[in-house]
């Protein structure tokens, strides 16, 4: 099956930047909302987004005219979907709005067209209960801001017709995203793990050890450098499974349950699976792979400082004041670091 009719239900921020990024890829796309006026004042913001895009370097130069062609937005719900293979819902993250909004796509929408829901937390088998058909319905959450991140989550519910989801992925990869399957469960893989690292994170602020400021600081430049290049399996297998264990021993000391160690890092370190040093881990990375491996992490380190150095900081403190040499209207326009 090859999914190049796409509707993509609710124009907002989320939903047009996926409908963007696949009209920019070559499929043809329809946006709606709650109202053709919305859809269409929404159409015109992201032709005009695509245009300052490509004027700064983000999309191709031809990106209006690409998205200008593939892209049109709907009188209606109905009509966006009526011929559509690929169906996106992407309307706001509540329950209600959801399953109401899906009952209106399913009752539409042709039997055999596959459709999606942006959800980042709700069960999708909660939210398949408003659909004809569920066994078409998955989640396909993409996140903000779509056109630039690469990640895409694929969450089937126990009824989804999985044969449905290499389609899906084509689809995806169209955009030049990767995807991930993860089983339906609340919040999915990347919530789950935002949330619990934001969590932890308000919880020192709160117990004064550090200010939200340096918190950040601490992840940007130290566990969360690391971050594009490896997860947190390939992390803790490069760091030693031996050495989280010991670290999980003393966190145990103020905070016994909070982190106790986890089972299957229990079952490692205790059958000797040490991750790269012992070659067997939670990635059992191949032993003849292992020079390789830290060959690519240290060009990934130093690749990634570099840009981080060439961007700059994030402009989130107050601008520095204009010296004698350096025109306030440059500080205004950002052009510092």
């Amino acid at each position: 099956m090859s999914l190049r009719q796409i509707a993509v239900v609710g124009s907002g921020y989320m939903g047009g930047g996926i409908a963007q990024s696949l009209a920019l890829a070559g499929a043809t796309v329809k946006i709606a909302d709650i109202s053709e006026e919305i859809a269409k004042k929404n159409y015109e913001r992201l032709l005009a987004e695509a245009a300052d895009f490509a004027e700064q370097g983000l999309f191709p130069a031809d990106a209006v005219e690409r998205i200008a062609a593939n892209l049109t937005a709907s009188a209606s719900i109905e009509e966006a979907v009526a011929d559509a293979d690929f169906i996106e819902e992407a309307v706001p993250e509540k329950i209600e709005i959801k399953h109401e909004t899906l009952r209106r796509i399913s009752a539409a929408a042709r039997p055999d067209a596959i459709i999606g829901s942006n959800t980042s937390t709700i069960l999708i088998g909660k939210l398949a209960e408003a659909v004809t058909g569920p066994e078409r319905f998955l989640g396909v959450h993409f996140s903000n801001p779509a056109p630039f991140i690469p990640g895409v989550e694929l969450i089937p519910h126990a009824g989804t017709d999985e044969s449905l989801l290499p389609a899906v992925e084509e689809l995806v990869a169209l955009t030049g995203k990767e995807t991930a399957r993860v089983k339906d469960s609340v919040g999915f893989v990347l919530n789950r793990l935002q949330y619990a690292l934001f969590h932890e994170a308000t919880q020192i602020v709160e117990e004064g050890i550090a200010t939200p400021d340096d918190i950040d600081t601490i992840v940007r430049t130290t566990f969360g450098f690391r971050l594009p290049a490896f997860g947190p399996f390939a992390i803790a297998d490069m760091a030693g499974l031996d050495v989280y264990s010991f670290c999980y021993a003393s966190l145990q000391t103020r905070w016994p349950e909070r982190f106790a160690t986890p089972e299957s890092l229990r079952e490692l370190v205790d059958a000797g699976k040490f991750g790269t040093k012992s070659g067997a881990g939670y990635l059992d990375v191949p032993a003849e792979r292992i020079p390789e491996l830290v060959a690519y992490r240290n060009k990934a380190y130093v690749a990634i400082k570099k840009l981080m150095d060439e961007l700059g900081p994030a402009p989130i403190h107050p601008a520095p004041a204009p010296t004698a040499t350096e025109p306030a209207a440059m500080i205004l326009a950002g052009d510092h670091t």
